[in-house]
């Protein structure tokens, strides 16, 4: 009942504070699977798609005081995709996937969308790993590999000597916490994407693995801001 309200609450025009504070709300009753149950529908799911900017195709990230909105809208959307296999299904029906990759695009040359991006990687590790079929469609009709290379590129800032080899700066300073958490979301819908790529057939995916291992190599030489982080993205 309390999640159904929170929900008709942000479907309707309020101020940013107000539903920064009701997201962090829900974002904690979605952690129990028995609340989940009668909220997870369509509607809740575009209310939440919409808030995190998920809806729309063109319009960039602008306004700076709606990320707080957009972070915890996709933190919201990762617990309930966790927690419900309905929730799972829906994503599917209604291109999740999709919507996601085009976000993470709009975050490729921009400012201030670290956390973001973060979340947005997150969502799509969860859906690779829990869907079968989005993991194909990401695989075959998005992009994803060339999508969640680019990711991980942007996040560890790989500059090029060469076509397959990344500049070695041994005196570059650790990655934020940040940036490591980026990337390590990234490794992770990566390796959920590539899992059944045993055989390459075409020329562009061939490139496109090599370029990705070299930006692996990349990443193995890239320290993060504490050993323990750095251990996680290993």
């Amino acid at each position: 009942k309390l999640c159904e309200e929170i929900l008709n609450i942000l479907d309707k025009d309020t101020k940013t504070s107000c539903q920064v504070a009701c997201l962090e709300a829900l974002r904690i009753l979605s952690r129990d699977k028995k609340v989940l149950v009668p909220v997870t529908t369509k509607r809740n799911m575009q209310i939440l798609m919409k808030l995190a900017k998920l809806d729309t195709v063109e319009d960039p990230l602008e306004r700076v005081s709606e990320f707080p909105v957009i972070v915890e809208a996709l933190k919201c959307l990762c617990n309930i995709i966790f927690n419900s296999s309905v929730a799972q299904k829906l994503s599917l029906e209604l291109n999740l996937a999709a919507m996601l990759c085009n976000l993470l695009q709009k975050c490729k040359d921009r400012q201030l969308v670290d956390a973001i991006k973060c979340f947005d990687l997150r969502l799509l590790f969860l859906l690779s790993l829990l869907h079968t079929d989005i993991r194909a469609q990401l695989r075959q009709e998005l992009q994803g590999v060339q999508v969640l290379t680019q990711a991980l590129e942007s996040s560890l800032s790989v500059r090029w000597t060469e076509e397959y080899k990344a500049a070695e700066d041994r005196d570059r300073p650790p990655l934020s916490l940040q940036e490591t958490d980026c990337a390590i979301e990234a490794l992770k819908a990566l390796f959920n994407v590539t899992l059944d790529s045993w055989n390459v057939h075409s020329k562009n995916e061939s490139h496109q693995f090599r370029y990705m291992a070299a930006i692996l190599r990349h990443c193995l030489l890239t320290t993060g801001p504490t050993e323990e982080k750095t251990e996680e993205l290993h």
